[in-house]
């Protein structure tokens, strides 16, 4: 197709603009060849006639579709417009820094923070294809590492721009990446180290200028080596040209490099007072620009930065103090202020201040210093000659030692930072970052600009050679033919600069002269090349100055200062000075010796590309410009021996606003990078490029039927190509892709336009047309409706009369009469009938119902009688069975009874014989009373001799005592007075114990009233149940009956009854609820069992110590040895203590007998109990009799529905009557209770009278030896008694009486157990009857399985062998599915139970750090297994979730069995293993999470963004130079069907390793979580990504991931939440972008993205057809206004790593410890179930 064709009405051209550079226009008019104009309309709507002669055709303006592409050479037309409107849109619109331009990576500083440089970005990157995502600098440096890793070749990062363009941002990012993507192992953290040396590279060879804040004045090439598993071991630096001249001058708006504005800004603190600084502007050397501070840059604080680097280098204090003295140094030595002493003549003062503190500083000699400042020495043959200097030349001088000094100091610095990130081993491979000053061009150039564009010349040279080089392999590899292109080679200029004779080697030999000067190498310049070399040119107006027509531009270069420039000498003078400091820094710079030899020698191997001559003049070697030329040649060598890769940076304006982009600036550096180069070699072969997929997929629009019915795709394109482009030179057919011409493709695009836009015609037409039908029909079917009421109307009008309407009323009134007197006697008819009818019914109703009364009169009366006799027969039965029944009864009554008596009798037995040796001893205690009477019987006579010797005596003084006897008689009498008051006293006291007594009694009367009520009510109810019983034994005789009719019966009714058998056996499956009742009631027995015997020792302690204290009380020894036998005749005489225990007695018998009644009240109580429940019994078995009697029906099915129908109705009466002795059970417990804190109280009382007439005893001497006497009377008198007639009890008998009130209480126990044992009686028969019901639901009944204790006995020597056996040896595969959820976890816990129950410490200890250690250990050696995680995880859960519910809590054992409870942990407290395992747990939960993660994150994007889940739906933009990672019908790509397959996976490992439900919810929206944030990073990080067909694809693939949830049942898991941000973003990108009310719903609706997200988006947004529409910017400054009040993240990118807190929920095991099988695979044969 000719070029002139695509000049076409509507296309678009780019026409030259003075103020843009290019300027848009439409084409109103086709052009033809041989037109002379082109009319074209500006966008403004001005109207343009352009001169259009052949060959002079503007350039024409891509398709909107291809605009904003991440790849310049995707473009179908390649030239300098559009590259510059793609730069343009990206920058300023879409707001997009960075572009491809085939190999280069433009990158344009948008002064400005942006959040695209974290740690997710770069590990978004990382691992990704170079055309997969959007442009970065991350991606070239991802590209460099994999080729690095892939091909064992070393590579290198060349960063070229302007300044002020971002170049040492750009290299830090890539040495940042590096550092971050290749984390060493070691700890040294030599990433760290290698990114701490940016700032201290930064702080020396940094500078403020005019264009950038933060100007790097040097090259820095870095090589970062790598080991073999390409980890960062080191690094080493090579610097370039370091502007010197700054160190002494600065032009207005400048600085003086950082480090010494840092260092004066610190000047107060205590370390650097020494230094003697002050602020900045003090200095000649840092106030010369005028610009001492930069805007929003604290030096102090940055100081603090470069002493931490310094620091993390390993520098210590006092290199940094030696470094900080030789800056201050330096400052001190442009303050030395040089004085004119003549006009060839000046001098330095020695008390010149700042030239003490120079000199003292670095230890120099202050005269010394003074004096060779300004002056010099000549050395001749025959005499050294001092020459004075003038002041210009001994500031030159001043400045020159200044400037030597730093550079010194740089390299210094730069020498050691090196032998820091230095290493002791072989590097494998490096990457080297070339950060390298682009090409310059100022108002006035000078050397050091000259050096920079000779830099970039050979830069340019290296770099066209590679790009022909990449576009020669690119050919060969698809077969392409290769043509020889014609590219600029810019071989003559780097010839004319370094050639002999060159410019360098005119400079070095004008720089040997002692009189060259700049005047004369240019006039030297002007000779040889003027006229000669078209390159070179002479100014017209300047003698001084010189042009080069560089590669970029022609640049015009000023002599002065070139010779002083490259000589860069300081007089030898001043140098030995130097060496002669005291200082070792100082004297270290300027020492002599051979110059180090570069560390990068021996690693190069590879020959220049072109031979450098140098000469052999050895000063030469020593110049600036020789030393550059040979670190450049040296520079190449090493780029040629790697693989390059491009980053331009790019300069979008000089005010340094924010995302302004100014055309011309752009374009000046477009030029000069090499950019728009690479553009133009491509667009001479074929820069587009495609696929055969891609162009299937994009131009299928374009291809007939037939094109499209062969199978081959690549044939459909050929056929399709040769079809629509004749000219087969404008395209060539590869292997894989199909290479264009430039502008084919806007024409493809163009026909695939036109061709859509027709169809898009058709289809409007056919939808106008049928539109415009349905209309026209519908407004039809309206006007014929309304004619046709309207015709109706007029019909009407012109019919309606007067005598109509009266014709029309007499005819509808004769109408209505007739029709009322026809409608009436039709109605008279049919009731007389009616009547009639009704008549004779009731007459026939009426008979038939009295025949029905007589017949069923009758039958009632035979009813009557035979209903009579089997009444009397049944009553007959049952009395025989009630009779036979109470003989068994009162058998076993009789037999209990005798039982009951053997039991006394050997009780009373064991009594007798503890009596007998009681009575032994109280035998002897008697035997010595009766010696010591006989003693005192002795006594006695001989006392009543003595009395009969002295009578005689006495009778004589009879008299003389006769006076004194009615004194003693009043005496006498008086003594009477006082006992019988006495007496009295003790008697009202007796009646008042009697009264007592008698109270008690009859309030135990009242009781036991009462209870003999209750008692009778109970039976009563008994009799009820009774007869309950009976008529339900009625009822299912009837029942029985009933049945046997229905045997009968026919087929209907067999179904229904087994309808009734499903039903009945449902309510069977209750007797386990029954069971679980009757366990809950033995517990409560159990618990009441406990308290009764609790309370049954308190009471026997208690009587055993009240009659240990009665006996005690007793103590006949001490009363016979403290009373006399007066005393005791007088006590016997009163007989008062007699009476009191007699009392006592009595009080005591009152007891026995109201206890003896209570018993036997409680006997016939459990009499009719046991009755009642053995009548029960025997009813039961009675009605089973009556059940059995039915074998011999036919039918399985209605035997068992009777059994079934008989347990079911027995069980609830059972249930009612276990309840009701458990109530009786109750309140005899309460009753012996009551009885017994009754007992509690009279004996309380008893032992309070007897310690009160103990504290009478203390409180009144006399009476209590009244009391005394009293006892041992009583003591001698039943002693008398027992000698004699044997009326007196023994003082035994107390004892005796207690043990009697013991027995009584033994009895009620008696009681008690018996009532058990009839519980226990029920509950068996209830399990005997639930046995029943399961053999009738099974055919085959199974015998009972064995009851197990829920252990497993283990010996310790097996203990290894179970933890090998259980952990360490499971596998999960092939065996979780057999087995039985928690398995391993139930072992570990029934062998734990095991040592539990042994309360062994060491075994419980051993086995739980074992089991622990052996999952930690398995876990670790399967780290990437996740099967065996998944099953490890379950596992550890399960045994942390067994110990918590057997731990004996009771928060834990609220879901528990009963059972279950009895298996609980006994003996230890597990809490701090349960700790230990929620960590083991927690571990392997993360490390679960990570497998998983790590397994589907390469699928993610693939399945979610890359493949069409809806196919056809979206179409393939260009390419560009970058190879798409994936292709549309790449079958081995992952698809939707992958992610959703691989969850699928995950879910069912968990669920088959019996993972808790919880967990595996929060396991699916972490995975959910992932996906979603994988997704939407990767989105937003991908330009061709983000347009309304890729959202309707999102939003397919979401929907197929929530199916997958409820196809899961995880809709609980909040796994869909976390889809949201992507739910949105699939909603924003088909939303529609126009108007304020669609900028306020995205506000509205986007309430999970945050601001800084939603604006990527947009800007990002991309059509993919010429339908669609960008979104402008003014909208998107709308969103961002109405998003400005947000309080959100500024990241763009979503944490991937982060992790939802992870909780472990208590869930109970419903399995019994005792009914677990151990399968044969564990191989645990050595252990034993108990």
């Amino acid at each position: 197709m000719a070029v002139a064709e695509l000049y076409t009405k509507y296309n678009r051209v780019w026409i030259p603009d003075p103020e843009e550079v290019w300027r848009s226009a439409e084409i109103v008019q086709d052009y033809r060849a041989g037109d002379k104009v082109l009319h074209l309309r500006l966008e403004d709507g001005t109207e343009l006639e352009y001169p259009s002669e052949l060959g002079t055709l503007p350039p024409l303006r891509n398709p909107d579709i291809l605009v904003g592409e991440n790849d310049l050479t995707a473009l179908s037309y390649l030239h300098e417009p559009a590259v510059l409107h793609n730069l343009r849109v990206r920058f300023a619109e879409a707001r997009l820094i960075y572009t491809y331009s085939g190999i280069i990576l433009v990158a344009i500083n948008p002064y400005k923070q942006l959040p695209i440089y974290g740690d997710a970005i770069i590990h978004a990157y990382s691992g990704q294809n170079m055309g997969d995502m959007d442009p970065h600098i991350f991606a070239v440096a991802e590209e460099a590492y994999k080729q690095m890793a892939r091909n064992n070749r070393n590579q290198s990062v060349i960063v070229s721009g302007e300044s002020g363009a971002g170049k040492t941002v750009s290299a830090r990012y890539a040495m940042r990446y590096f550092a971050t993507v290749s984390k060493s192992s070691s700890n040294t953290q030599v990433e760290d180290r290698v990114l701490a040396s940016n700032p201290i590279t930064e702080a020396v060879g940094n500078a403020k200028t005019t264009r950038n804040d933060n100007s790097s004045r040097f090259g820095k090439y870095t090589e970062i080596s790598f080991d073999e598993r390409n980890q960062i071991v080191g690094a080493n630096m090579r610097t370039y040209l370091l502007e010197k001249s700054r160190v002494v001058f600065q032009s207005e708006n400048e600085r003086n490099y950082h480090i010494f504005y840092q260092l004066c800004a610190s000047a107060r603190r205590s370390e650097f007072r020494h230094l003697k600084l002050d602020r900045a502007e003090e200095f000649s050397y840092t106030r010369m620009g005028g610009s001492a501070v930069i805007e929003g840059v604290d030096d102090e604080a940055d100081m603090v930065e470069t002493q931490k680097t310094f620091a993390l280098l390993g520098f210590h204090e006092d290199f940094q103090l030696d470094v900080f003295t030789v800056l201050a140094a330096i400052l001190h030595l442009g303050n030395v202020q040089v004085t004119a002493a003549g006009a060839e003549r000046s001098s330095i003062s020695e008390d010149d201040c700042h030239l003490k503190v120079f000199c003292e500083l670095l230890g120099l000699e202050r005269s010394q210093v003074a004096q060779w400042l300004c002056h010099r020495k000549i050395v001749t043959t025959s005499e050294t000659v001092v020459k004075p200097m003038t002041r210009l030349q001994a500031i030159n001088a001043r400045d020159a030692l200044a400037k030597k000094i730093y550079a010194h100091l740089f390299d210094f610095i730069v020498d050691k930072i090196n032998g820091a990130l230095g290493f002791s081993g072989r590097r494998h491979s490096f990457i080297g970052v070339l950060d390298i000053y682009g090409f310059e061009t100022f108002d006035v150039n000078s050397f050091e600009q000259f050096c920079i564009n000779y830099a970039n010349e050979k830069l340019q040279q290296q770099f066209n050679l590679h790009v022909f080089k990449l576009e020669q392999e690119e050919y060969m590899k698809e077969d392409i033919p290769w043509t020889l292109i014609d590219f600029y080679d810019n071989q003559p200029v780097i010839d004319l600069i370094e050639a002999k004779m060159g410019i360098l080697e005119l400079l070095d030999e004008e720089c040997l002269l002692p009189h060259g000067t700049d005047e004369n190498w240019l006039q030297k310049l002007y000779n040889n090349f003027v006229n000669k070399n078209p390159l070179f040119e002479k100014p017209r107006m300047s003698n001084t100055a010189f042009l080069i027509q560089h590669f970029a531009d022609k640049v015009e270069y000023q002599c002065e200062g070139f010779l002083e420039k490259n000589r860069d000498t300081v007089y030898e003078t001043l140098v030995e000075t130097m060496q002669a400091s005291t200082f070792h820094l100082c004297a270290l710079f300027f020492q002599e010796g051979p110059a180090p030899s570069s560390p990068f020698g021996s690693a190069i191997t590879v020959k220049p590309a072109k031979q450098v001559l140098k000469s052999s003049c050895k000063h030469l070697r020593t110049s600036v410009g020789s030393k550059f030329r040979s670190s450049l040649a040296l520079l190449m060598e090493t780029l040629n021996a790697t693989t390059p890769h491009y980053v331009r940076c790019i300069k979008p304006n000089d005010q340094k606003l924010p995302f302004e982009f100014d055309s011309r600036r752009i374009v000046q550096q477009l030029r000069a990078c090499g950019v728009l180069e690479t553009i133009r070699i491509s667009a001479q072969s074929y820069p587009s490029r495609w696929t055969y997929i891609e162009f299937y997929s994009r131009y299928g629009v374009l291809m007939t039927r037939q094109e499209l019915a062969a199978g081959d795709k690549k044939r459909v394109c050929v056929a399709v190509l040769h079809r629509l482009i004749q000219d087969s030179n404008q395209y060539q057919l590869g292997k894989t892709k199909i290479f264009f011409r430039a502008g084919q493709v806007a024409y493809l695009e163009k026909l695939r336009l036109d061709t859509l836009r027709q169809a898009c015609v058709v289809i409007q037409k056919r939808v106008r047309g049928w539109l415009q039908r349905k209309k026209f029909l519908r407004a039809r079917h309206a006007a014929v409706i309304i004619q046709r009421y309207c015709r109706g109307q007029l019909t009407v009008r012109k019919a309606v009369t007067a005598r109509a309407l009266k014709e029309t009323w007499a005819a509808i009134v004769l109408q209505r009469h007739c029709r009322g007197y026809l409608v009436r006697s039709l109605y008279q008819l049919i009731r007389v009938a009616a009547i009639t009818l009704q008549a004779h019914t009731r007459g026939l109703l009426a008979r038939r119902k009295y025949r029905k009364m007589l017949e069923e009169h009758k039958a009632v009366i035979l009813q009557k009688h035979a209903r009579a006799w089997l009444a009397r027969r049944r009553f007959q039965s049952i009395r025989r069975l009630v009779l036979n029944v109470q003989l068994a009864h009162r058998v076993q009554r009789l037999q209990k009874k005798l039982e009951d008596q053997n039991r006394e009798n050997h009780g009373l037995v064991e009594k007798l014989t503890s009596l007998a040796a009681l009575r032994a001893g109280d035998t002897d205690k008697v035997q010595k009373l009766e010696q010591e009477l006989e003693r005192a019987a002795a006594q006695r006579r001989s006392t009543e001799e003595k009395e009969r010797k002295y009578r005689d005596a006495v009778e004589q003084k009879l008299a003389a005592l006769q006076k004194h006897n009615s004194e003693l008689e009043i005496q006498k009498a008086q003594v009477q007075l006082r006992l019988q008051e006495k007496t009295q006293e003790l008697e009202e006291q007796m009646d008042k114990l009697t009264k007592q007594l008698l109270d008690d009694v009859q309030k135990e009367e009242r009781q036991r009233a009462l209870l003999e009520k209750s008692f009778e009510l109970k039976a009563q109810d008994y009799e009820k149940q009774l007869q309950s019983l009976r008529e339900e034994t009625l009822a299912l005789q009837r029942e029985k009956a009933q049945l046997q009719r229905e045997l009968e019966e026919e087929r209907v009714a067999r179904e229904g009854l087994k309808g009734e058998v499903a039903r009945l056996s449902q309510q069977a499956k209750t007797i386990s609820e029954f069971e679980k009742e009757i366990e809950l009631l033995q517990m409560q027995k159990i618990d009441v069992e406990k308290l009764v015997q609790s309370q049954k020792r308190e009471m026997r302690e208690k009587m055993s110590k009240v009659t240990r204290q009665l006996l005690e009380s007793y103590d006949i020894e001490d009363v016979r040895s403290r009373l006399s036998a007066e005393d005791l005749g007088r006590l016997n005489e009163d007989g008062e203590l007699w009476f009191a225990y007699e009392g006592l007695k009595k009080a005591t018998r009152v007891l026995e007998s109201h206890f003896q009644s209570q018993k036997d009240s409680y006997e016939k109580e459990i009499e009719a109990l046991n009755f009642k429940v053995e009548h029960l019994s025997q009813e039961i078995g009675r009605l089973q009799k009556l059940f059995r009697e039915e074998s011999d029906v036919h039918e399985n099915v209605r035997l068992e529905v009777a059994r079934l129908t008989l347990e079911n109705m027995m069980i609830p009466d059972f249930k009612q009557q276990i309840s009701e002795l458990e109530k009786q059970k109750q309140e005899l417990e309460l009753r012996l209770q009551e009885q017994t804190e009754k007992m509690k109280g009279k004996t309380e009382e008893l032992w309070d009278l007897l310690s009160r007439e103990e504290e009478e005893e203390e409180g009144a001497p006399r009476r209590a030896l009244d009391s005394q006497s009293e006892r041992d009377t009583a003591v001698e008198e039943q002693l008398r008694g027992r000698q004699g007639a044997g009326e007196l009890r023994q003082p035994s008998e107390a004892r005796g009486e207690a043990s009697g009130l013991l027995l009584e209480n033994r009895g009620l126990e008696e009681e008690l157990d018996m009532k058990d044992r009839v519980i226990k009686k029920l509950q068996d028969q209830v399990k005997t009857l639930t046995k029943t019901i399961e053999k009738a639901q099974d055919a085959h009944p199974s015998s009972g399985p064995t009851e197990y204790l829920g252990m497993l006995q283990y010996r310790r020597e097996d203990e290894a062998r179970l933890l090998q056996n259980l952990i360490l040896d499971l596998k999960p595969r092939g065996v979780v599915v057999n087995m039985l959820p928690g398995l391993p976890a139930h072992i570990l816990l029934m062998c734990l139970r095991y040592a539990d129950a042994q309360d062994d410490a060491a075994m419980v200890r051993s086995l739980l750090d074992g089991a622990i250690s052996a999952i930690k250990q398995v876990v670790k050696e399967h780290l990437e297994d996740f099967e065996m995680l998944s099953f490890w995880l379950s596992n550890t859960c399960h045994f942390l979730n067994c110990l918590k519910q057997y731990s004996g809590e009771e928060e834990f054992m609220r879901q528990n069995s009963p059972s279950q409870n009895k298996n609980c942990l006994s003996n230890f407290d597990l809490s701090e293993y349960r700790q230990i395992l929620s960590d083991v747990a927690i571990r392997i939960y993360h490390q679960f999470i990570i497998v998983m993660e790590n397994s589907i994150q390469p699928i993610i994007v693939p399945g979610m963004l890359e493949y069409e889940s809806l196919q056809g739906l979206s179409g393939l933009k260009p390419t560009g130079f970058r190879k798409r990672s994936s292709s549309i019908d790449d079958t081995d790509a992952y698809t939707m069907t992958s992610v959703l397959q691989q969850l699928s996976y995950f879910h069912c490992t968990m669920c088959q390793s019996g993972l808790d439900a919880e967990l595996v919810r929060q396991a699916v929206k972490q995975l959910f979580y992932l996906i979603g944030a994988v997704t939407l990073n990767s989105l937003f990080l991908r330009k061709d990504m983000c347009s309304c067909r890729k959202g309707m694809q999102i939003r397919c693939n979401i929907s197929y991931l929530e199916e997958w949830l409820k196809d899961k049942n995880l809709q609980a898991s909040a796994a869909k939440d976390t889809l949201e941000p992507l739910s949105q973003v699939a909603w924003l990108l088909q939303v529609k972008k126009t108007t304020d009310s669609d900028a306020q719903e995205i506000a509205e609706r986007c309430t999970s993205l945050s601001t800084v997200q939603i604006i990527k988006i947009l800007n990002s947004y991309t059509p993919i057809d010429d339908f669609e529409k960008r979104v402008t910017l003014s909208f998107v400054r709308k969103v961002q206004a109405l998003l400005s009040g947000r309080e959100d993240s500024v990241q763009l990118m979503l944490d991937t790593k982060y992790l939802f807190p992870a909780t472990f929920p208590f869930s109970a095991s419903p399995h019994a410890l005792e009914q677990l099988q151990i399968p044969s695979s564990l191989k645990l044969g050595f252990l034993r179930r108990l």
